[in-house]
């Protein structure tokens, strides 16, 4: 059993395992604890798998049109970090495209890898590296504030120009409530259980 404290009234208390869709609650305020979800594995796949089209559209299709005076310009996700270096703002060229494109893109894949992999367990015991990197990228993607910035910029350009929104800018809005949907839909101890630790039988006399 595993020992916690309650973030409510701080009592330390122990909580026994639980089962699919079981909650654990404070003895002493009611506080929730602890919950396992009741489908693990198969809703954060299915919201994965959204992402993983969400993420296709956000950078192929155009992220914005611009029309000035008659001329009419679009723009994608890759096609405004490359703006960004030949203007020579390479640095912030390379933190946008890897922030918004590549940091996402590997977290979606390397996820969605992990999701296959464990729903025929055991795993392959390279998939615990596959879910390390999945932590690691998670932080980096961080399409709430490429959101965030391009809502700002549009209601400066608008100003100077009439902006229309593309189906890019819409599937990055729906990105920014997939990602914690799927991080809190999650539950990773299952995933983590269902991978194969053991090394079979034979295997480290093979090289020998």
């Amino acid at each position: 059993m595993e020992s916690v404290a309650c973030r409510g009234c701080d009592l330390l208390q122990r909580i026994p395992p639980l089962g699919f869709g079981g909650k654990a609650r404070c003895a002493r305020c009611n506080q929730l604890l602890a919950f396992r979800p009741a489908d693990p594995l198969d809703r954060p796949l299915a919201l994965t798998v959204a992402a993983a089209i969400a993420l296709v559209i956000a950078n192929v299709m155009p992220l914005m049109s611009l029309s000035v005076e008659g001329r009419d310009a679009t723009t994608t996700l890759a096609g405004g970090a490359y703006e960004m270096w030949i203007q020579g703002s390479e640095v912030t060229a390379a933190i946008v495209a890897f922030c918004a494109v590549v940091a996402p893109a590997c977290y979606v894949a390397l996820l969605l890898a992990v999701l296959l992999l464990v729903r025929r367990p055991p795993a392959p015991h390279w998939t615990a590296e596959l879910m390390r990197w999945v932590d690691h990228l998670k932080p980096w993607s961080m399409n709430e504030v490429l959101l965030l910035g391009m809502l700002v910029a549009l209601t400066k350009i608008a100003q100077l120009a009439t902006v229309i929104p593309g189906p890019a800018m819409y599937a990055v809005g729906a990105l920014v409530l997939l990602l914690p949907a799927i991080t809190s839909s999650l539950d990773a101890r299952e995933a983590w259980r269902r991978i194969a630790w053991v090394t079979p039988a034979g295997a480290s006399g093979a090289g020998a």
